[in-house]
């Protein structure tokens, strides 16, 4: 696709998370990259102090730097900062991390020449990722070390992953056709400031949740007709009191999903139950509210992945350089706290669906879910593996937004601790996934019991693919291995397209 700053959709920047894209940048870009440069070269002949170009960083800014060691600065800056530890990243989120930087640079307010971006487009095109540790990153100054290893496979230092090795910079650059970059003035700042390793992560993080989400859905009304609940509480009239949006989207969701059951039909009426539970009853409101929530970081992240945060910004039309703050990664920081909440409160929900289905005294079904409990102990460990999974995702569901630490000698004396705000999203997603897995394995199970009563068209459609991984459990058997089996459907989204 051709490149457009400040363009970019969700769907685009899902699919690039995916699998690699081929990139082109347009003219416009190009011409955006020229101005930007050429601004930075006359503010460097004009000699007066200019932050980062003739400048030291951080508390040093007010160090002059001779124009001999201009572009030392730049490498140096580079060096300094690849500090980061802890495992690599996936290089689905460094390739999306530097997707969102050529869009960044390409705006051309950053002071960067053309061959820089370039450089970035061919060790995308040959599939050569930077090796980026996923720890060292406080989202301010930007993402500083973790974009300083990006950066320094440009200049052939560091590690890179080619098609899954690894691999060192200087063979990184051949595969991709390159030789070592040599920074010029502002190149090294733009290339590290910046919230990209953030934003990547939180907008894998939001993929990862949608998917979950969509199938804690179908779950959930699959939990419904096992149980022999009630649609009543989705009635549109219901929600539409309240107002919110989410709540009445999910509310229809709901309905639709369980049209036409012959179970529900089956005891519309003779049914002594009065009300359900809140974990059926209830799902609208906070399935409703997870939907509202997962939406405004949808909006926040994708104005942050179409937006500028280096620092300082380069006007070309005015030849200013302009000092600010958009490097503060506090937007994707409340995205990401907010999205934890949301996946958190998914998985709770689903949870103590499952401790519903396997209690006989509220479902109706056979004790744990096993027609010959005692000898057989069905789904009570597999609820307890939830209950674990759940309980993790409220320790990790803490904001880290609000554990802000001074550095830099205090010149950078709030950040926004986005960078782990957003890297914790992958594991609670993958702990909710695994909790939405023995659910649906849960509630297929007892949509069995109900046979030769038929759940609604939808539902049927989400037992068959159950089914098509994982029998039913006629006695006790390897159980793990059905939930894995699951796990991954949950994750890639096979239910996304019933749940609507």
């Amino acid at each position: 696709m051709e490149l457009q700053p400040g363009r970019l959709t969700l769907p685009q920047l899902a699919e690039f998370a995916r699998a690699p894209q081929p990139l082109t940048l347009g003219a416009a870009s190009r011409s955006a990259l020229s101005a930007g440069a050429n601004a930075v070269a006359a503010m460097v002949r004009a000699g007066k102090p200019v932050y980062g170009i003739n400048t030291g960083f951080g508390k040093l800014a007010q160090t002059h730097i001779p124009d001999d060691q201009l572009n030392l600065l730049q490498r140096n800056l580079v060096l300094s900062h690849s500090v980061g530890v802890g495992a690599p990243l996936a290089d689905g989120v460094v390739r999306l991390a530097m997707l969102l930087k050529v869009a960044s640079l390409a705006r051309g307010y950053s002071g960067v020449r053309p061959e820089v971006v370039d450089a970035m487009l061919a060790l995308l095109a040959a599939e050569v990722y930077p090796e980026i540790p996923s720890k060292g990153s406080v989202g301010a100054s930007g993402d500083l070390a973790p974009l300083a290893h990006m950066s320094a496979v440009l200049i052939g230092l560091g590690r890179a992953h080619h098609k899954g090795k690894a691999v060192s910079a200087e063979e990184g650059l051949r595969i991709a056709g390159l030789k070592p970059l040599t920074l010029g003035p502002k190149e090294g700042l733009a290339l590290l400031n910046g919230t990209q390793i953030s934003t990547a992560l939180a907008l894998t993080g939001l993929f990862a949740i949608e998917n979950v989400f969509a199938a804690a859905m179908v779950a959930g009304a699959m939990s419904v007709d096992a149980a022999m609940g009630s649609d009543t509480p989705f009635d549109a009239r219901i929600h539409e009191l309240r107002g919110h949006l989410g709540q009445i989207t999910v509310a229809a969701q709901y309905r639709k999903l369980l049209a036409q059951s012959a179970i529900r039909a089956s005891h519309v009426t003779g049914d002594d139950k009065v009300q359900d539970p809140y974990s059926l009853r209830c799902q609208p409101q906070v399935m409703g509210a997870c939907r509202d929530v997962i939406d405004g970081a949808a909006a926040t992240l994708l104005r942050e992945a179409n937006g500028v945060t280096d620092n300082p910004l380069v006007f070309p039309e005015t030849g200013e350089s302009l000092s600010g703050g958009n490097f503060h990664a506090e937007p994707v920081a409340f995205a990401a706290d907010h999205l934890a909440l949301a996946i958190a409160e998914i998985g709770a929900l689903s949870e103590r669906r499952i401790a519903l289905l396997i209690d006989s005294s509220i479902s109706g079904l056979p004790p744990f879910l096993t027609a010959a409990s005692g000898v057989n102990s069905g789904f009570m460990i597999a609820h307890v593996t939830a209950a674990a999974l759940a309980s993790e995702n409220k320790s990790l569901a803490h904001p880290a937004s609000v554990d802000s630490l001074p550095t830099s000698a205090n010149q950078e004396d709030h950040v926004s601790m986005a960078t782990f705000a957003a890297r914790r999203l992958g594991d609670m997603a993958d702990n909710t996934c695994g909790i939405v897995a023995i659910e649906l394995l849960a509630a297929a199970q007892g949509i069995d019991f109900r046979r030769p009563l038929k759940t609604s068209a939808p539902l049927e459609k989400a037992h068959a693919i159950i089914r098509g991984v994982a029998e039913h459990l006629d006695g006790d058997r390897f159980l793990a291995h059905d939930i894995e089996a699951v796990k991954p459907l949950v994750a890639r989204g096979a239910f996304k397209a019933l749940a609507g």
